[in-house]
C-alpha cells in the first residue's frame, strides 16, 4: 500500500491540499470504497443465484422488475426497508438489536483483510489468516445471541443447531489451514498467494480444497448443510423472530460471507490474485493492480457458480449425518491431508 499511499499524497498536493488530510482520510477511503463494493456485489449476488437456480430448475427466475429481472433485488431491499420491525415483547431488547450488527460487521472487517492484489491489501500484518478465521467465525456469537434473545424455542433450538455444525465444521478447516501454511511457510495471504507463483496448492492439496470447500458450504449453511435455516419448512432457525431490514441484515451477510470466503479458499489454494497464465497482460502500467483484482474475482465466481450449482442438485442432510459427516469422515481426512503437506515440504515440494 506504500506506492498507492504516496500517489494519493502527490494528487493531493498538486491540488494544494495539506498531507494531514491525506494521512486521514487513506484509511477512511478504502473501507468506504469496500462498503459500496460489497453492497453492489451482494445484490448481483443475490440476482444471479436465483436466475442461475431458475434455469436449473427450468423456470424462469425473476424477469418482471426491469430488464431481465434486474432490479428485482433492489425491490425485495426496498420492500424490507419499508417493512415494520417487530421486537417480541418478553425478548433481550439489547441483544435482539446487537445481533444483526454483531453479524454483519465481522464480515465487512475480513474484506479489508483480502489482499485483492499486490498493492490493494488494506490490512496486512504477518499472520492474517488468524485474523480471518476470528472474523469469520465470530458470527457464531451473534446466532447464539440472536436465538437466546428472541425468548423463543425454535429460535432457541435454530441457534443451538446453527452452532453445533460450525463448530464442527471449524476443525477441519484448521488442519486444512495449517496445511496450507506448512506449504508456504507463511500465515500471511500475501505471503501464501506468491508462495504459489510456480505452482497453486490446489494441486499438491487436492484433498485439502476438497475438504475447505465442503465445510465452507458447512459454515454458510449452504445446501445441503442448510439445516439451521431450512428455507423450505416453516421457521427459519435463529432468525425466526426478525422482520424488517433486521432480517435483511442477516439475509445480507450470508451473501457477503459467501463472497468473502470464496476469495479465501481462492488465495490459499488458487493463486489469489496471481494470473493462471503465469503473465498480466498490464505488467508496465498501474493496470496491473485491476488486473490481479479482476483475478481474484474470477477463480471467486467460479467457486460460487458450483456453490450454486450444488444448491440447485444436492438434497438436504439429515442433523445427525451432517455432525457425522464432519468428525468422522472430514476431520480424519483434514488431519491425513496435514500430515501428507507436511511431507510434500519436507520433500522439498512437488511444484
Amino acid at each position: 500500500m506504500n506506492y498507492l499511499y504516496f500517489l494519493y499524497i502527490e494528487f493531493l498536493k498538486r491540488h494544494n491540499i495539506p498531507q494531514i488530510f491525506g494521512d486521514i482520510t487513506y484509511y477512511v477511503i478504502p473501507f468506504c470504497i469496500i462498503a459500496a463494493a460489497l453492497l453492489v456485489v451482494v445484490i448481483l449476488l443475490v440476482l444471479v443465484e436465483r436466475k442461475l437456480l431458475g434455469f436449473f430448475t427450468q423456470r424462469k427466475g425473476p424477469n418482471r422488475v426491469g430488464w431481465w429481472g434486474l432490479l428485482q433485488t433492489i425491490a425485495d431491499a426496498l420492500k424490507l426497508l419499508c417493512k415494520e420491525n417487530i421486537t417480541p415483547d418478553k425478548a433481550d431488547r439489547i441483544l435482539f438489536n446487537l445481533a444483526p450488527i454483531l453479524v454483519f460487521v465481522p464480515m465487512f472487517a475480513a474484506l479489508g483483510i483480502i489482499p485483492y492484489s499486490s498493492e490493494f491489501t488494506f490490512v496486512n500484518t504477518s499472520t492474517n489468516v488468524v485474523l480471518y478465521l476470528i472474523l469469520a467465525a465470530f458470527p457464531v456469537l451473534s446466532v447464539f445471541l440472536a436465538g437466546w434473545a428472541s425468548n423463543n424455542k425454535y429460535a432457541l433450538f435454530g441457534a443451538a443447531r446453527s452452532i453445533a455444525q460450525v463448530l464442527s465444521y471449524e476443525l477441519p478447516i484448521t488442519f486444512v489451514i495449517l496445511s496450507v501454511v506448512v506449504l508456504a511457510s507463511s500465515m500471511n495471504m500475501t505471503g501464501i498467494t506468491l508462495a504459489q507463483t510456480s505452482c497453486w496448492f490446489i494441486f499438491p492439496c487436492i484433498l485439502g480444497f476438497l475438504i475447505m470447500f465442503i465445510s465452507i458450504l458447512a459454515e454458510l449453511n449452504r445446501c445441503p448443510f442448510d439445516l439451521p435455516e431450512a428455507e423450505s419448512e416453516l421457521i427459519c432457525g435463529y432468525n425466526t423472530e426478525y422482520s424488517g431490514m433486521r432480517f435483511a441484515i442477516f439475509y445480507l451477510s450470508e451473501y457477503a460471507m459467501m463472497f468473502a470466503n470464496a476469495m479465501f479458499i481462492s488465495i490459499l489454494f488458487l493463486g489469489g490474485y496471481l494470473s493462471p497464465f503465469g503473465k498480466y497482460l498490464f505488467s508496465s502500467s498501474f493496470l496491473i493492480y485491476f488486473e490481479q483484482a479482476f483475478w481474484l474475482f474470477s477463480k471467486a465466481a467460479v467457486l460460487i457458480f458450483i456453490m450454486i450449482w450444488i444448491r440447485a442438485t444436492l438434497p438436504r442432510l439429515a442433523s445427525f449425518d451432517l455432525l457425522k459427516f464432519s468428525w468422522a469422515v472430514l476431520l480424519p481426512l483434514s488431519i491425513l491431508n496435514f500430515f501428507i503437506a507436511v511431507i510434500i515440504r519436507w520433500a522439498g515440494g512437488l511444484c
